[in-house]
Parts: structure tokens; sequence; C-alpha cells
């Protein structure tokens, strides 16, 4: 089982910046990519971007630019560093460890935009 702990949301104005955090524990070893998802109320869960164990990245379109994912794989520790937020960036933040038997989640780190 792996565990997986977000954090660094919070409330920021519009065309601010947050970085959010992901520690990863547990049986790390059969995670191949994590995966940043948010989800805003109502609608369904979406994927913001991805980093493979190589280093491979991707987002989505709305990201690209703004957002930027990274990885310390010495700390277990996946980044999402967000730029020129906008009020529709507000969401929970989740972290997904891929390729592991079970799916494994974080509990979630809510951000706010404000405008």
């Amino acid at each position: 089982q792996v565990q997986l702990v977000e954090s660094g949301g919070g409330l920021v104005q519009a065309g601010g910046s947050l970085r959010l955090s992901c520690a990863a524990s547990g049986y790390t070893n059969c995670i191949s990519a994590m995966i940043w998802y948010r989800q805003s109320p109502g609608k369904d869960r979406d994927l913001v971007a991805a980093i493979t164990s190589g280093g491979s990245t991707y987002y989505a379109d709305s990201m690209k630019g703004r957002f930027t994912i990274s990885r310390d794989n010495a700390k277990n520790t996946v980044y999402l560093q967000m730029a020129s937020l906008k009020p529709e960036d507000t969401a929970v933040y989740y972290c997904y460890a891929g390729g592991c038997p079970e799916d494994n989640w974080g509990q979630g780190t809510q951000v706010t935009v404000s405008s």
C-alpha cells in the first residue's frame, strides 16, 4: 500500500502562486507516475499534470505555461508549482500514484483563488 499526503493548498488572490506537495510513503517501488488531479464542486475530477519515474511530464492544456510538475525521488515527493492562478483554478487538488496494483489517492488539499 502507498500512502500519499498532500500539502500546500490555501487561499490566494488571482495572479498569485502556490506550490503543492505530495509525499509518498509505504510501498513506493510500484509507482511509475505521479499525477495531480483536481475537482471542483459538482464537476468531475480532472487530470492536471503528470510526471513519470523517468521525468517525462504531461499537462492538461489549460495548465500549460502556468503549472510545473516536478519530483524529488530521494524524498518520494512530487510538487506542483502553480502560477498566474485564476478563480477557475479553485478546487481540491489530489495526487495519485500510478502503476500500483491498487488505487492510491491522497486526501486532497484545497486551493481557493479569489478574484
